[in-house]
């Protein structure tokens, strides 16, 4: 484990050129140091959950009053039940 720590950086370069490095602790194989395949670092492609994903057309609508309510003035935890009138928080004119 020691020689691993000190030989760090080049354990890295070892491992990134193909070679598996093994890590050991009072001669038990504790940790394996292996090249991050190259398919992992593709990156995305866009578009990939083209006709797997709806979205409703109004999705962002204005909500009814009533629930626009609770989550204005609603209980942060429904256990707690409605938020008395007097402790709401005055809504700036706008």
């Amino acid at each position: 484990m020691h020689e691993a720590k000190t030989h760090l950086s080049r354990l890295v370069d070892e491992a990134a050129a193909g070679q598996e490095i093994i890590i050991a602790r009072s001669g038990r194989p504790v940790a394996r140091l292996v090249a991050i395949e190259k398919e992992a670092l593709k990156p995305r492609e866009f578009g990939r959950m083209k006709g797997k994903i709806w979205i409703a057309d109004d999705f962002d609508a204005p909500l009814p009053d009533d629930l626009l309510d609770l989550f204005e003035h609603g209980p942060v935890f429904p256990e707690d039940g409605p938020v008395p009138q007097d402790n709401r928080p005055a809504l700036p004119d706008t």
